[in-house]
């Protein structure tokens, strides 16, 4: 099984820049072109959060003409970025969303199994996993032990980049990783929020962010750094699931580069 995934595609209304100067409808239909020209082409697509930039209707709407292409089953969760009602509203015909509250859900029908977070805390940058979603994922874990893939906007660890560290999970992370300890058919945990491809070891199993298909945060480390981004190649993480020897997760870079051509 192969998942693309893709992640903080900021989309605007049409015809709007971001910051009056970044395409981000043009990044993410470059990269939805991407993922069909992969051969082996993903089975499915997995989106974690900001998917559009202000939550509003319009921008569902343009997001929506964007996925069209994709061929395969496109799952979405919410970012900071994102409204949840505005987003299930768009997308309530996909049948995955909830009808109300939380945007959480499980998909079964794959090779591996799908659980989806909602991190979202309305109007704030950081995220948060109340009681009740926490439950609600404890509750999915106990159902069966067959290897399960948890995706959420807002990464649970911090990642040396303090702007995005200050606005991680920070409520709800404790406990978050006291249930995925306890339930070692987590396979991963993939994340967005960072727009820089990052792994860490988490919680007795493996953790990952997705680059941005348009825009990357800049890469510095150093204390007390402001935040800031850079137009490195946008790129999607590709999570390839073999029986046998688990998920195995690559960066695929999105644009017009030389090769291939043999080694030499």
């Amino acid at each position: 099984m192969l998942i693309a995934q893709i992640s903080d595609m900021h989309i605007k209304a049409a015809g709007v820049l971001l910051y009056k100067r970044i395409d981000t409808a043009g990044y993410l239909e470059r990269a939805v072109a991407h993922v069909m020209r992969l051969d082996p082409r993903p089975d499915i697509v997995i989106a974690t959060g900001d998917l559009v930039d202000g939550g509003k209707p319009e921008e569902y709407a343009l997001l929506r003409e964007l996925l069209a292409p994709l061929a395969m089953p496109v799952y979405l969760i919410p970012g900071n970025h994102d409204a949840r009602h505005a987003l299930r509203e768009a997308f309530a015909d996909q049948g995955y969303l909830p009808a109300s509250g939380y945007l959480q859900y499980a998909i079964d029908e794959h090779p591996v199994r799908l659980l989806a977070l909602d991190t979202l805390a309305d109007g704030k940058p950081h995220g948060e996993l109340c009681e009740q979603r926490l439950g609600w994922l404890e509750a999915r874990l106990g159902e069966q032990d067959r290897p399960t893939l948890l995706f959420m906007h807002h990464p649970p660890f911090d990642c040396g980049i303090e702007a995005f560290d200050r606005a991680k999970l920070k409520i709800g992370g404790e406990r978050l990783a006291d249930i995925v300890r306890r339930n070692p058919h987590v396979e991963r945990v993939m994340c967005g929020h960072v727009h820089r491809p990052i792994q860490t070891r988490w919680a007795g199993t493996m953790a990952s962010i997705a680059p941005s298909t348009a825009h990357q945060a800049t890469l510095d480390l150093r204390e007390g750094a402001p935040l800031s981004m850079t137009m490195d190649p946008p790129g999607l993480a590709l999570h390839q699931w073999r029986r046998g020897s688990g998920l195995v997760t690559h960066v695929s870079y999105v644009g017009d580069f030389e090769g291939p051509r043999p080694f030499g």
